[in-house]
């Protein structure tokens, strides 16, 4: 039974649709990375060390991965077990390391990124260039405002 005055928004079919849209995008990425046996995830922990020939933390990639920092372990060591990512000690940090791009890592990604670009390009279908930027600044700004939601204190129920 629906509550009286808990009625939908303008937004929310918008805000349904979105969440529809990642999931549909996570399980054509999920079929397309499954060909070089990677998950969506292990790929983009590969393409975020690319311009990072020092490596990167496990905490910077668990940031720019948007999840915990043990997730990411989980990730490192797959990758590390296929020669594609290598941990590196951290001078004058006993505990600390930097995981770096193996050359087997570089030439994988290498091979997929012609056609991941590709593939990103047909995911648009007929959405113009333009149309797309203009998706692009609006949802940045819904990212912005969950953001902020997220910030908020729970309110009390009554």
């Amino acid at each position: 039974m629906k509550h009286p005055n808990a009625q939908p928004g303008p937004h929310y079919q918008a805000l349904i649709q979105l969440l529809r849209t990642a999931e549909a995008l996570w399980n054509a990425s999920r079929t397309f990375f499954a060909r070089w046996d990677l998950s969506p995830s292990q790929f983009n922990l590969l393409n975020l060390l690319t311009d990072h020939p020092d490596g990167r933390t496990q905490t910077d990639l668990s940031r720019e991965l948007i999840t915990h920092r043990s997730n990411v372990t989980g990730l490192v060591d797959r990758l590390e077990q296929r020669g594609l990512v290598a941990r590196c000690d951290v001078d004058n940090d006993r505990r600390a390391y930097r995981v770096v791009l193996t050359p087997a890592g570089a030439t994988l990604l290498r091979q997929i990124l012609p056609h991941y670009y590709r593939a990103a390009e047909q995911a648009w279908g007929d959405v113009s260039p333009k149309r797309a930027a203009q998706i692009v600044a609006d949802l940045t700004t819904v990212t912005e405002a969950a953001a902020r939601l997220a910030e908020q204190p729970l309110p009390k129920d009554k």
